[in-house]
């Protein structure tokens, strides 16, 4: 099997410079998450059963247990959502002493967790990482995002 490199080669008849592959798409948008939010220290995108698919996380926090832990914050967070609004559900904040985890559903077999500084701007982190789930969601099924969104 061919390693993947960092970008696929272009589609026969389409316009425009190649798209970059999944992965290499996904580990950008982490990264620029990282640098439009002061006091973000970390993020990663998990399959809804819990399997790792990017991360730019700090040292002291494992990815692979967290990808586990986040599945099962999300599968609990559409249960409560669907309990009690009978709705889907958007995101979870979950403010702890020395900061925040936010988990956001990046479309319906994903997520994106931030964690953040305790001091850090939550109206930011929003803004930001809102439309980073929801590029997130369109590489992971392969949809292109209109630009701007």
């Amino acid at each position: 099997m061919a390693k993947r490199t960092g970008t696929a080669a272009a589609r026969p008849g389409a316009a425009g410079p190649p798209e970059p592959a999944p992965e290499a798409a996904l580990a950008a948008e982490l990264k620029e998450l990282r640098a439009r939010v002061p006091l973000l220290t970390g993020s990663l995108v998990a399959s809804a059963d819990g399997l790792l698919i990017a991360q730019d996380l700090p040292d002291p926090v494992e990815p692979t247990g967290m990808a586990a832990v986040t599945a099962t914050g999300l599968s609990l967070a559409h249960r409560i959502a669907r309990t009690a609004h009978g709705g889907a559900f958007h995101e979870v904040v979950i403010r702890g002493v020395d900061g925040y985890v936010v988990i956001y559903a990046a479309g319906p077999h994903a997520s994106l967790t931030v964690l953040a500084g305790p001091d850090v701007n939550v109206g930011r982190l929003h803004l930001e990482s809102r439309p980073a789930a929801r590029a997130i969601a369109a590489h992971i099924t392969g949809t292109r995002r209109p630009p701007g969104s």
